[in-house]
């Protein structure tokens, strides 16, 4: 969960000085005997515009070390992590589609993703005010999570564009192999513009803490706020957003597009599982910046995202690794580079809201499930998802997003809801009810993503056709869509 509100300078700072070095000076024996000069000069200072917070150095350092840490996780972490996974002769073609797909994504962000997502509008996405990034300068501020506290309003812009870009770069792994370079880019701008910004303004917009100051104000600002957020949804880091909403689409691309020629006859195994491994390890430091940057603050919390990060993943390279002993007898590099990253998406949205013991606990049952996902699923589901996003993003991401829910209880060691009224840990909290709520939040982002990636898909189908020849398949994406090789030998 994250927040956004904006605020400029005040014009009253000059006033507000003068009055306090004035009260400085006056004895109380002269405020006594004045009752009437004092009445004034209270009055005054009340109706001085506040002082406009300033951004801490340390949070404005962390954010921007976050952000690298996410961009990291895109190039060159996700585009090895999946180009080891295919094949030798589409090597080239997986790097193309993520570093080109995460590029048009930060442009699209800056032209009009930004606005949409993260300024008010409606319920179910923002206004046009940014568009541009208009009226952004280096002065500007955008709200964290704590009153008073706020970071550049510049560098939560480009925190924010890396998870537009990684979620948009996800769901290639789903059609590696055989779509069509240009029907990729095409789908990705349309998906982004009608199920991406709309998700991301539905979870983690609202107006900000310091919006929050008694039950009228909290009123305006559940009015004010995204669909999602204002019911109570919890995702730190972008369980729905990301997670579920890659994983989904990925998965309606893989039934559009369909099966690489010869899947399930011909032997499709990965051409170097020690990038996919390299790859893997790059998600896993970039994610402290995924997870823990979220927190928007260097703080106690943003240890605590780091912290449970750490150990959910640990726990699902454990368990998916056992699973997979039980299942096959033997251990597998691949299967501990994708145990790692289900654990890291079981966690994301409960990064920040759960304790140390939940965390351990979501990485082990991630890392079981989306075992299951890759296997068991995905031959009920009858796609071929080629590099298994929806079986770990999309199911990691469900898993996480419930038992966030679950784990996020006081009881169990969790951080519990916040009351910006009380500026305390909400007392009551009740398993059952965030759950609905968690479950509620599940179903908006899997229906919102099928119907847009649907009716994208159509699009594009339309357009520019979906996926390369049977010719050019055989021959690979890399010489027959990019006139390249991965490897010359």
């Amino acid at each position: 969960m994250k927040s956004l509100t904006l605020k400029s300078s005040s014009t009253g700072a000059l006033l507000g000085l003068l009055l306090m070095v004035v009260s400085l000076f006056a004895s109380p024996t002269f405020a006594q005997e004045a009752p009437a000069a004092q009445a004034v000069a209270a009055a005054a200072a009340e109706a001085a515009p506040a002082v406009a917070a300033t951004p801490n150095k340390g949070d404005t350092a962390w954010m921007l070390i976050s952000t690298v840490l996410v961009l990291f996780m895109i190039v060159p972490g996700l585009a090895l992590f999946y180009g080891g996974l295919v094949r030798a002769k589409n090597m080239l073609s997986v790097l193309m589609q993520v570093m080109v797909g995460a590029s048009l994504i930060f442009v699209l962000w800056s032209i009009y993703g930004y606005t949409v997502a993260f300024t008010p509008g409606n319920p179910f996405f923002g206004g046009f005010d940014k568009l541009f990034l208009a009226g952004i300068t280096p002065d500007s501020v955008a709200a964290t999570f704590s009153k008073g506290v706020v970071i550049p309003e510049l560098v939560f812009v480009a925190f924010q564009g890396t998870f537009a870009a990684i979620t948009a770069a996800l769901i290639v792994g789903s059609v590696a192999e055989r779509m069509k370079f240009s029907a990729v880019l095409l789908f990705l701008v349309i998906w982004f513009t009608f199920s991406y910004l709309p998700v991301a303004h539905m979870v983690w917009y609202w107006d900000g803490p310091d919006a929050i100051t008694d039950a009228a104000s909290l009123e305006t600002v559940l009015g004010n706020a995204g669909f999602l957020w204002a019911k109570g949804a919890l995702d730190f880091a972008g369980g729905t957003v990301v997670h579920i909403n890659a994983g989904v689409a990925g998965l309606v691309a893989a039934y559009f597009v369909g099966k690489r020629v010869g899947y399930g006859r011909e032997a499709m195994t990965p051409h170097s599982l020690t990038l996919t491994m390299v790859g893997a390890a790059m998600l896993w430091v970039g994610w402290f910046g995924f997870n823990a940057g979220s927190n928007l603050e260097a703080t106690g919390l943003a240890a605590l995202a780091m912290t449970n990060t750490l150990f959910a993943c640990s726990a699902a390279v454990l368990s998916w690794l056992a699973g997979e002993w039980v299942l096959k007898g033997k251990p597998s590099m691949l299967g501990a580079a994708s145990g790692a990253v289900a654990g890291l998406v079981g966690i994301t949205p409960a990064a920040g809201f759960v304790g140390l013991n939940g965390a351990l606990i979501i990485g082990l049952v991630a890392g079981l499930v989306c075992l299951w996902g890759v296997t068991g699923l995905k031959r009920l589901l009858k796609a071929d998802d080629s590099l298994d996003v929806f079986g770990i993003h999309g199911l990691g991401g469900i898993v996480g997003a419930l038992l966030t829910g679950v784990f996020a209880s006081p009881e169990l060691g969790g951080m519990g809801v916040y009351d910006y009224v009380a500026n305390k840990t909400a007392e009551g909290y009740s398993i059952a009810t965030q759950l609905y709520v968690q479950a509620e939040g599940v179903l908006v982002t899997l229906v919102l993503s099928t119907v847009v990636s649907v009716i994208a898909l159509l699009i594009v189908k339309v357009v520019v056709g979906l996926r390369v020849s049977e010719e050019e398949e055989r021959e690979g994406l890399d010489i027959s869509s990019h006139g390249e090789k991965a490897y010359y030998m």
